[in-house]
């Protein structure tokens, strides 16, 4: 009996190879289905990411269907891109992301005509400056591609010296344009120091290395010398201006409206009047631009996307470094 009994059992050594022969497979099977839906999720994740950037960061890939019969097309598009804003080198409308859209934009093959869309009060005279250059080398190496200004709200300043190196400049009536002038402006707290008993204790090496300080007395000679500093970069932006305009004016037989000392003043004017002066070349808006001018309404849009966590973080850091200390800015 107690032989027939352990023959029935299973051996204790078989048992323990099939107990742990079941828990590796299973174990086994448990890492495929988690490794099956992990590389799901993450397919799932790459999907969506795809999605947004697609959405929100290059918005005519939806355009590549034609609107009429849906077929799969190429088609010739005008290129777009915005100055919206103050015009620095830390903005949105700075040098080095209005170059690199303007570049994107003339080196597509599907280009047909480039619109500069431009919204800014002004900014930097040097990096308005890069961006004059920029348009102007770009429309010698790619002729066959025009480029036009489209003014919407405002176009003051260094917008309006980004503007003159277009072919035409286009406004709507009621835009805001010129200001062609440079101010430098700031504070004086000599006055109030004074008052509270404070002292300046400024030291330099250099006769005029502190001219133009805030704390102390104001020099005639240190006032006559940026005056002629700020004549400089004025002349220099008369010139621009009628350098690009010419042109355009010569064709419509309009070249003596150039000659207008009031263009120059620091004046602005609606795109109305800026007609009449000979600032602008007609009205109308983008699609305008786009349908009747370039003949390719379809807009892709080449302004370089900003990256919104850098931006966040990069707008903190300026806001706090722009409240410790303000230094003295040349503006257009």
């Amino acid at each position: 009996m107690l032989n027939s009994t352990k023959e029935n059992t299973p051996s204790g050594e078989n048992w323990e190879r099939d107990v742990l022969n079941r828990l590796a497979f299973a174990s086994l099977n448990e890492q495929r289905r988690a490794r099956k839906w992990r590389v799901f999720f993450l397919l799932l994740l790459f999907i969506y990411l795809l999605v947004l950037y697609v959405k929100f960061v290059e918005p005519s890939w939806f355009h590549f269907f034609d609107e009429d019969d849906n077929t799969f097309r190429n088609h010739q598009h005008t290129a777009l891109i915005d100055v919206n804003g103050i015009i620095a080198a830390d903005t949105e409308a700075s040098a080095d992301k209005v170059v690199t859209g303007l570049r994107r934009a003339f080196k597509d093959k599907e280009t047909a005509g480039v619109i500069v869309r431009i919204n800014s009060p002004g900014g930097s005279p040097v990096q308005a400056g890069y961006i004059n250059d920029e348009i102007k080398r770009l429309r010698d190496k790619y002729p066959d591609i025009p480029l036009y200004a489209v003014v919407t709200d405002l176009c003051a300043s260094g917008g309006y010296y980004i503007a003159v190196a277009a072919d035409e400049i286009y406004a709507d009536k009621a835009s805001v344009i010129g200001s062609i002038g440079v101010l430098m402006n700031g504070f004086g707290f000599v006055d109030a120091l004074e008052k509270l008993g404070i002292e300046r204790r400024l030291l330099t090496a250099g006769e005029h290395k502190g001219f133009l300080d805030p704390f102390s007395p104001m020099k005639s000679e240190d006032v006559t010398h940026i005056k002629d500093v700020l004549k400089e970069i004025h002349v220099q932006f008369i010139n621009q201006v009628k350098l690009g305009r010419s042109q355009s004016l010569k064709a419509k037989g309009k070249l003596a409206l150039l000659d207008n000392p009031i263009l120059y003043s620091g004046l602005v004017w609606t795109g109305e009047q800026a007609l009449a002066l000979g600032l602008v070349d007609g009205l109308g808006s983008s699609g305008y631009v786009a349908r009747k001018i370039i003949s390719a309404p379809k807009i892709k849009d080449f302004t370089p996307k900003p990256n919104y966590l850098d931006r966040f973080t990069q707008h903190l850091g300026a806001t706090i470094t722009n409240t410790l200390s303000q230094p003295l800015k040349f503006n257009y």
